[in-house]
């Protein structure tokens, strides 16, 4: 027991006058918490993947994101916001998840620290979300059609909008015909060379190939007949994915039904996509007839699996709200897809709102095993072989008659039934061990929960864990008639032992479930009901939980086996399924209870039934509860017996001959059904705190509590064994309570659970309020028709509570201030192996004080291999190596927002006067020689900054050649006019052939920036612009005039330390 249980029934335990409950119970003792959560969580709604680290996420439409390792770790992360999710997604391999939510607010989800480092609140409704794989940079489109680009910056952890952006006037295409309503349904960067180029695609069925650095649509659908023959019918995208490795093809799903496959034009060079002329464009390759548009099935999700080429398979998921007979579908992909349809038609039990493909690891002969994950509906999650669908697929092209694959429900792995009935006893007396020791026994014992967890077995049955090393013990009785041991010493159950036999002469199965438990640690007695009233007493042997104990088997059926942990088995029947047992503490008797109203008093010893009573009620006559206590009756003590049925009615029976002392029978006013008694030991109210020590002392209090769905009642027990009903304390509930317990021993505290996920704590006798707290994953009613069947829910003296819920979850719940009830609970919530981060080429983009350093040495660094290479292997490598200069073109504006121009209306005005003298390039007056390594610098980074300079200059090439001849003599003109004519050998008179020579130098100019543009390289810093021609450089700075919008380039010569920079 831990110093705090201690300390708090040492408190309790004061003699105190009637109060003293909430005297010893207060809000800072109390902390009801989630302490670990253990399978798949209600309301689920997507799942990810993060394939290097193998972590399956999945989000709950209350904002709860569960993770599930390869190792069997898990954990749960909780939103701030309790609202579905829309996007799920990893940063694969660097340990973050994001998630977006209808609230249109970015997440950013530490995995390794469980915490939420970021939110981001994007303005517009996100329609999709894209990450690169091998940066920090974020695409998130939108309602309107454009594309957004953030930076997530790890420390401090924050999300950084970006100046660049996709607007939807420059990608989509035919902007004119388009709707309002066009959104971005998916945004996919091009694996070979997602630094260079993404595609987009658009809601309408448009889908655009955008060069990133060219800030261009290059490759586009929407090409007239193209776009006309693959859109004769109204239809909206609604899936889509790549389908090849270097993304040369995507298959894309319609709200009709259609699967495309689109080929993407492979753009070898960057010459290529420059080529404003290309005739290639996005054409469709096939369309994939899987019978989705026959029944008129939109397609929710497409996933492309790439096996080897031949065997790469595409899985189809239709969007159907009723039963579909090919609402999921796997089609083969490979060059006969066009002529011949591979397909496989998967029948899962109900509809599927999410699918994922996973992986795992076999240890001993190291072979890959992919398992397909489909998310149901109802939260429940069916897995497939997926190696047997390939072979499926692969036998259906020599027209053989292959076996179907099999679904198999994720269940919790504790047993092979459901689980019924529970009992958890805490703070065992155990064999101390180490925290290697534990790992250890955890390792070889846990039972997997999910396909892609690692097998560390070889086929043979597991070993388990002793009674002796078992802190916490938790006996689960199931559905099938079995009774399990679990050690719940940390929060993933380890198997014990079992009970499978039913009597002396059968030790098979039943099948009939266990609907009550009883459990006597200190004595090994064990009792057992279940639903055709067949009364099992078990006596344990004492030397199963000696310390020297070091195994025990977890036994199936043989006689063989159980013998190693019964001593003893007797059997009674009694009429009814059996809902409630009890004994006395010297354990002479036993009361047992059933549905049909009927109290049993046993002789466990000699199995004698003493007697039998039929207890009549008005609604429903399920006996839930029998006390043993005694009591003064008119003046005598008296042994009584207090039964309460479902209804909360309450009677008292004579103990020995089970007669009722009385004909009143005590019931609230609106009776509701009764979850929970206790009789609870107080003093007489009034009494002296400072005699209570004294043999004068007045004679004890004692209460009956009374708990149902709708209140909760404090009655007097003295008057209730005379049939007479005095409340002294009620509250009443505004939700639906389906659970109570009392924490501490003797009882300190009232533990209510309620379907909302409201837990509240109060205080004993009054029923005052302690403290109450919400929590999300105890939350049942939101997500279907509560049945409290399908929860079970079973707590500790010291306020330990495990709940299961059918065969999907389990929940431990902490209700006290100490954090000594579970070994390991680190160990078993870290998800993420820290050993894998950034292991596989994953390229962070550098600080600002990194870039500042390496301005020059990134161009350098670009000239140490003029190795050619072509092909992907080529692509791959550039995208990786030009990550770090996404950082230069992302900070830049390449479209001004709507704010922006209408702020550059007024000022482009002034652009009108721009002059002739406003734009000199003049020759440098010192060549530098040398630096030929400066060659080689990739002029990609500054295109933008020299086509805007050559607009520029072609803008007033056109004015001048339309503005007529002003005939007025300027003074401040002629001069500018007398010194070009002087520069360039001709006499100042004439106006017309100062004009004539303007333009002349207009057109050297324009000359000179063409052969700049094609045959050198430039990088723009700030205001400076440093032009690389051979083994020349010149450098310019752009100017302005008295704060106009004029600009002039000016030769500046280098200084020394610059040179050597260079």
């Amino acid at each position: 027991m831990s110093v705090f249980v201690k300390k708090l029934v040492e408190k309790a335990s004061l003699k105190k006058p009637a109060g003293w409950f909430s005297d010893s119970l207060k809000p800072d003792d109390v902390n009801p918490h989630l302490v670990f959560h253990y399978g798949i969580p209600l309301g689920s709604m997507l799942l990810a993947y993060d394939s290097f680290q193998r972590i399956l996420a999945i989000s709950t439409k209350d904002g709860l994101i569960k993770l599930f390792s390869k190792d069997g770790s898990q954990t749960i992360l909780e939103s701030p916001e309790a609202v579905q999710s829309k996007f799920l997604l990893f940063l694969e391999n660097q340990g973050v998840i994001l998630n977006v939510n209808v609230s249109n607010h970015i997440e950013v989800w530490d995995i390794e620290k469980k915490c939420l480092s970021a939110i981001h609140h994007f303005e517009k409704e996100i329609t999709s979300l894209a990450a690169m794989r091998n940066g920090h940079y974020l695409y998130v489109g939108d309602s309107c059609g454009d594309v957004s680009v953030l930076r997530l910056h790890q420390e401090p952890c924050h999300i950084e909008p970006m100046k660049y952006r996709i607007p939807f006037a420059a990608s989509h295409g035919k902007t004119s015909e388009a709707g309002s309503e066009i959104s971005v349904k998916y945004i996919l960067p091009q694996p070979a060379a997602e630094a260079k180029r993404v595609l987009i695609i658009y809601s309408d069925g448009v889908i655009t190939l955008w060069s990133i650095r060219e800030s261009k649509a290059v490759f586009s659908s929407c090409s007239g007949s193209n776009l006309q023959s693959t859109n004769q019918e109204t239809k909206k995208v609604t899936a889509a994915c790549w389908a090849c490795p270097v993304g040369t093809k995507v298959a894309v799903g319609y709200s009709n039904g259609d699967i495309i496959l689109w080929g993407i034009p492979d753009s070898k060079t960057e010459e290529a996509l420059q080529n404003e002329s290309s005739a290639s464009q996005i054409t469709s390759i096939c369309k994939l007839n899987l019978g989705y548009k026959a029944n008129k099935i939109p397609i929710a999700k497409l996933k492309w699996v790439n096996a080897d080429g031949k065997l790469s398979r595409l899985y189809a998921l239709g969007c159907s709200e009723g039963h579909s007979s090919n609402l999921l579908q796997v089609v083969l992909l490979n060059e006969s897809t066009e002529s011949r349809t591979i397909k496989l038609g998967l029948y899962p039990h109900e509809s599927v709102v999410d699918m994922e493909i996973t992986t795992n690891t076999i240890e001993q002969s190291k072979s890959r095993h992919d398992s397909l994950l489909l998310l149901g509906k109802s939260s429940h999650v069916y897995t497939y072989d997926d190696s047997l669908i390939e072979r499926y697929l692969v036998q259906s092209q020599t027209k053989s008659s292959p076996s179907l694959p099999r679904e198999a429900m994720i269940k919790l792995p504790y047993g092979d039934s459901s689980i019924t009935v529970t009992k958890f006893i805490t703070s065992i007396p155990c064999m101390p061990c180490s925290t290697d020791e534990d790992i250890n026994m955890l390792t070889k014992n846990r039972l997997p929960l999910l396909p892609f967890e690692t097998s560390l077995k070889d086929g043979n049955s597991s070993s388990f864990s002793p009674f002796s090393r078992a802190k916490n013990l938790f006996i689960t009785g199931h559905s099938c008639g079995a009774i399990n041991f679990w050690d719940a010493s940390q929060p993933v159950l380890l198997p014990v032992a079992s009970i499978t036999q039913q009597s002396d002469n059968d030790f098979s199965a039943s099948g009939i479930p266990v609907t009550a438990l009883h459990f006597n640690y200190d004595s090994h007695l064990l009792v057992s009901g279940d639903q055709s009233g067949m009364v099992r007493i078990y006596t344990l042997k004492s030397e199963s939980f000696a310390p020297q104990n070091t195994f025990m088997p977890f036994q199936g059926s043989s006689k063989k086996g159980n013998n190693h942990i019964i001593r003893g088995l007797k059997v009674v029947k009694v009429n009814g399924a059996v809902i409630s047992i009890n004994t006395t503490e010297n354990l002479k008797q036993l009361a047992i209870g059933t549905d049909q109203g009927f109290v049993f008093l046993v002789d466990p010893e000699g199995l004698n039934v003493l007697y039998q009573k039929h207890i009549a009620s008005e609604f429903s006559t399920g006996i839930i509860s029998m006390h043993f206590e005694t009591c003064s009756f008119h003046g005598f003590e008296k042994n009584v017996m207090i039964v309460t049925t479902k209804d909360s009615s309450i009677l008292t029976l004579e103990r020995d001959t089970g007669n009722t002392l009385n004909s009143g029978v005590v019931r609230p006013n609106k009776p509701s059904r009764a979850l929970f008694t206790r009789i609870l030991n107080g003093m007489e109210s009034g009494t002296d705190i400072n005699n209570i020590n004294s043999d004068n002392s007045a004679p004890k209090q004692s209460y009956l509590l009374l708990c149902s769905e709708k209140a909760t009642y404090t009655y007097s027990l003295s008057h209730l064994v005379q049939g007479v009903k005095k409340v002294l304390y009620k509250k009443k509930y505004n939700l639906s309570c389906y659970w109570a317990s009392t924490v501490g021993c003797p009882d300190a505290g009232l533990i209510l659970l309620f379907t909302s996920g409201r837990i509240e704590i109060r205080s004993l006798p009054e029923l005052s309020l302690v403290k109450e707290s919400s929590l999300r994953a105890l939350t049942f009613s939101n997500f279907r028709p509560f049945s409290v069947s399908d929860i079970t829910v079973s707590s500790s003296h010291d306020g330990e509570i495990i709940i299961v819920n059918g065969d999907q979850e389990v929940l431990f719940v902490s209700t006290l201030l100490h954090n000594e009830a579970y070994r390991l609970l680190d160990y078993v919530s870290q998800v993420l192996n820290k050993d894998l981060v950034n292991t596989q080429g994953i390229i962070s983009s550098p600080s600002a004080k990194e870039k500042k350093k390496s301005i020059f040495s990134s161009m350098i660094k670009d000239n140490k291999s003029t190795k050619p290479k072509n092909g992907p292997e080529m692509e791959m490598e550039d995208s990786i190596r030009s990550i770090e200069e996404l950082s230069t073109v992302f900070s830049s504006v390449n479209f001004p927002t709507d704010a922006e121009t209408e702020e550059k209306k007024v000022t482009n005005e002034e652009d009108i006067d721009l002059d002739i003298d406003d734009i000199d390039i003049d020759d440098p007056k010192e060549k530098a020689r040398g630096y030929p390594v400066i060659a080689g610098l990739n002029k990609q980074n500054f295109t933008n900054t020299f086509q805007a300079i050559k607009g520029k200059l072609k803008h007033v090439k056109v004015k001048t050649e339309k503005a007529p001849v002003n005939d007025e003599p300027q003074d401040e003109k002629t001069g500018a006019v007398n010194q070009i004519k002087k520069k360039y050998g001709y006499t100042s008179s004439g106006d017309s052939s100062a004009a004539n020579m303007a333009k002349t130098k207009l057109s050297e100019n324009l000359k000179k920036l063409q052969l700049w543009e094609h045959f050198c390289h430039f990088i723009l810093l700030g205001h400076i612009i440093i032009i690389f021609m051979g083994e020349k450089y010149l450098k310019f700075h752009v100017g302005k005039f008295e704060g106009k919008r004029r600009y002039r380039l000016e030769v500046l010569r280098f200084t020394e330390n610059e040179k050597k920079g260079l």
